[in-house]
């Protein structure tokens, strides 16, 4: 609420009517930005973040990976591209926007470490039977995909 009345009976009125703050002329831009960041981070936090797709599921806030209700254990880096993927299903990545979206150019890493990483994801999932998800598309990437390729 942002208003020119400034007694405390007009402020606590307005929040028992449901106002999540309450702001009084003058203000100061920089604060009222800061508050609204505030109500959207709570908003934000308080849902649950979950994909799933088939009996794979993921809780983003928790950063944890199920398949039927069991956790699959996986690095930061692994949650982070599996995570990616399940948010893009069916989209094929290079290797170079994969790089670019979980490492965020980061010099550091080379190109070839999508393939070590798929590598990983893919040996995490296999007691699952869940590594089929993540697809080689010859000569241009990879892909989640809940479809089988070709009965493997």
């Amino acid at each position: 609420m942002l208003t020119a009345k400034s007694t405390e009976e007009d402020c606590i009125a307005c929040l028992n009517a449901g106002a999540d703050d309450y702001i009084t002329k003058p203000f100061s831009p920089q604060i009222l930005l800061a508050r609204i960041e505030a109500v959207w981070r709570r908003i934000y936090e308080q849902q649950s973040q979950f994909i799933q797709i088939d009996e794979l599921s993921i809780d983003e806030n928790a950063q944890r990976v199920f398949f039927q209700q069991q956790e699959i254990n996986l690095s930061s880096t692994e949650f982070k591209l599996l995570h990616f993927f399940m948010r893009h299903p069916e989209k094929v990545y290079s290797r170079e926007q994969l790089l670019n979206r979980i490492w965020h150019n980061d010099l550091e890493v080379e190109y070839r470490t999508v393939d070590s990483y798929i590598r990983r994801l893919r040996r995490n999932l296999a007691p699952f039977q869940c590594e089929h998800y993540i697809q080689t598309v010859r000569g241009s990437g990879y892909r989640f995909s809940s479809y089988l390729r070709d009965k493997q």
